[in-house]
């Protein structure tokens, strides 16, 4: 059975070059083919030669993602159904701004962590290859024709759940031979993956870790989240507090208003209480209303009025402007549609 050459890294099809008989330094030509001129084809790939393309042809594919729908919002947010080969389908988000442009990817097919006020968690199917990751980026690039500067695993499904794959993903994404985004230019969120989380300290990679908070409260986040009931709110503070010691990296803790819910202004207090004497920084984001009528969005003033208790607390704090809202792509609203008559705005 042929396999998937996007699903191996530099190296890994270096050595798989070797054992076929070929050269291992066409991996290089093979990257540079897939990921920089967005081949998807081994007989378009003129350098290589012709024996060399016929082996390729009988032993691997080039993976690639159908798109079914393509959805622009007010704000120039560019939201994308994609399907895969098993017909399931994945929610991607391009968000150009003046000097930068990043992709939002999905690492899974649905999340199996059920966060109460997010979307994505209704159902879960199963995780995301390295080649169905990394191909949501190069269909940006051929659909957009714009650069890429920046990538967020802030899409469908939790990363960390999915680690080998995404990790594989990351190291193709940064590689120079591929699509070369600096480390610090990726972003890897979780809901809290406290096992996962002391594995990537050791991996060596400059990129930047996000970890969605939601409260200060183990009580109140067991109902919002319920990945806390498993890994303790305590538990990955400590290690998140080694993870930054250990990488000397800030760590961002992502925080979604919800009124009534998590935005007193005792919840801010209790907040930096939790977060102190760590580096780090709170990026609050006011919550995006999906069709659960439970959680509602902050006002402004009430939003600039937790931001201001946060920072004379002395918590390095940010607000995330939300874009795409008005086509659903906005934080929390992302959610796997398996039928392009069924895809709905939001």
């Amino acid at each position: 059975m042929k396999q998937d050459i996007k699903n191996f890294n530099l190296n890994e099809l270096r050595v798989c070059l070797s054992v076929i008989g070929l050269k291992p330094y066409m991996a290089e030509q093979i990257f540079d083919w897939i990921y920089k001129k967005g081949r998807k084809s081994f007989s378009e790939m003129s350098n290589i030669s012709r024996r060399g393309r016929l082996i390729l042809e009988e032993r691997f594919y080039v993976g690639n993602l159908c798109l079914l729908k393509d959805l622009k919002s007010n704000d120039d947010t560019r939201k994308f159904l994609f399907e895969l080969s098993d017909k399931k389908s994945i929610e991607t988000v391009f968000i150009p701004a003046n000097k930068r442009s990043t992709v939002c990817l999905s690492s899974q097919v649905g999340c199996r962590f059920k966060c109460l006020f997010c979307a994505s968690g209704r159902s879960f199917l199963r995780n995301l290859t390295p080649s169905e990751i990394t191909s949501q980026v190069s269909c940006v690039l051929n659909i957009t024709k714009q650069p890429v500067s920046h990538i967020v695993f802030m899409g469908i499904g939790e990363p960390m759940d999915n680690y080998d794959s995404v990790l594989k993903a990351i190291r193709i994404l940064n590689s120079p031979y591929a699509f070369n985004i600096g480390a610090r230019r990726i972003t890897i969120s979780t809901s809290g993956i406290i096992p996962a989380i002391k594995k990537l300290k050791n991996e060596g990679l400059q990129f930047e870790l996000s970890v969605s908070l939601h409260s200060a409260d183990g009580v109140l986040r067991n109902k919002l989240m319920p990945v806390n009931k498993k890994y303790p709110l305590k538990n990955l503070i400590s290690c998140v507090k080694d993870y930054i010691s250990y990488t000397n990296r800030q760590v961002t803790f992502e925080y979604v208003l919800m009124a009534g819910v998590n935005d007193a202004l005792s919840s801010a207090d209790k907040l930096s209480k939790l977060l102190s004497n760590l580096n780090c920084k709170v990026n609050l984001i006011i919550f995006n209303k999906t069709d659960d009528a439970r959680f509602q969005p902050l006002n402004k003033k009430d939003v600039l009025a937790f931001k201001d208790r946060l920072l004379r607390n002395g918590t390095h704090t940010t607000i995330r402007l939300s874009r795409g809202q008005d086509i659903g792509a906005a934080c929390g609203q992302l959610r796997i549609e398996h039928t392009q008559e069924n895809y709905k705005l939001g």
